[in-house]
């Protein structure tokens, strides 16, 4: 198996932001496992099918086709030949993709794909789940932590930079129940690898996390060399 960094973190910890920074710094392929379920989130609400309705969300994983690509530092997720980079990204896909990751169908038609991933070419993944079930022996863990309120701050500053008109109390409220749903859930609960090093950003600059990460991967990349 190729380098592999792990980065789990709840949504709006700067996680995203820290990864794709660390991806280009150190020569790592940037994959965010999040949009994977987003893709199938997209692809289930516009064909109106419920979370509850799992045969027909099987019949949407045996066809679905999603591809993370990379150019000129950006990264692009193309799901069925259409870029949707933007659409996955809305509240409405924000409120309810946890019950679509939530199911074992999803995940078990997910994680080999993540894994794939990883197989070949030095990675650094972020999600839920990644240092805990895709990579429980990733050569890097990071646990990127913040309080629930700087989360909400930070995603209500990010959604209006995109033109999203949403209360700080409802981006509050909405990650609040993700967060709830993500880690009470009976497949791949949303916990802390025993082994992963935790790091709170709630008070830390961008800049910061992002050294204090690198630090840690340029220490056991030299490990791993030796």
């Amino acid at each position: 198996m190729a380098f592999v960094v792990a980065i789990d973190g709840p949504a709006g910890c700067g996680k995203g932001t820290v990864t794709r920074i660390l991806a280009r710094k150190m020569n790592l392929v940037n994959i965010d496992t999040g949009s994977m379920y987003r893709c199938v989130t997209l692809e289930c609400l516009n064909r109106g099918i419920s979370y509850e309705d799992e045969e027909d969300i099987k019949e949407v994983l045996e066809n679905i086709n999603i591809r993370i690509e990379h150019s000129d530092g950006m990264q692009k997720i193309i799901l069925n030949e259409n870029d949707v980079s933007k659409e996955i990204r809305t509240p409405e896909i924000d409120n309810i993709v946890a019950k679509f990751a939530a199911l074992k169908i999803v995940r078990d038609k997910i994680t080999p794909m993540q894994q794939k991933m990883g197989n070949s070419q030095d990675i650094i993944m972020e999600g839920r789940d990644i240092g805990t079930v895709v990579f429980p022996n990733a050569d890097v863990k990071i646990f990127l932590d913040c309080s629930v309120e700087e989360r909400a701050r930070r995603r209500h500053k990010q959604n209006l930079q995109k033109g999203i008109n949403e209360s700080y109390e409802e981006v509050l409220a909405s990650i609040k129940e993700r967060h709830r749903l993500e880690t009470e859930r009976e497949i791949a609960p949303f916990i802390k690898a025993d082994d992963a090093i935790l790091i709170d950003s709630t008070n830390m600059t961008i800049e910061e996390v992002v050294e204090t990460i690198e630090t840690i991967i340029v220490s056991k990349r030299n490990v791993s060399k030796d």
